[in-house]
């Protein structure tokens, strides 16, 4: 299986670190860092470069060439995909995305 380079964008990792913090916030600190090691091991999945993902259904987001897939049908992950990288732009909820 090859892979390609991560890399991912402060703004991107801004979120998740917001999300886990809120998560943590609630009392439930070992849930908080689950989920941000389960987003970054979903991100060595989109890594596989055997696998191509199709570009966003928005609109503006598809007209900027970035590629959208969804984590958990919560969120969704927004990226730019290339033959020897990928660069994660966004990590947002789902529902700011107009599909």
């Amino acid at each position: 299986m090859g892979s390609r380079k991560i890399t991912v964008k402060r703004s991107a990792a801004e979120n998740i670190a917001a999300i886990a913090l809120y998560i943590e916030s609630k009392g439930m600190v070992a849930t908080a860092e689950k989920f941000a090691d389960a987003v970054y091991d979903f991100f060595l999945k989109l890594a596989d470069d055997r696998k191509s993902y199709s570009f966003c259904r928005e609109p503006v987001r598809a007209s900027l060439g970035y590629k959208c897939t969804s984590y958990r049908r919560k969120y969704t992950v927004v990226f730019l995909e290339s033959d020897d990288e990928l660069i994660i732009c966004e990590f947002i909820s789902s529902r700011l995305i107009h599909w």
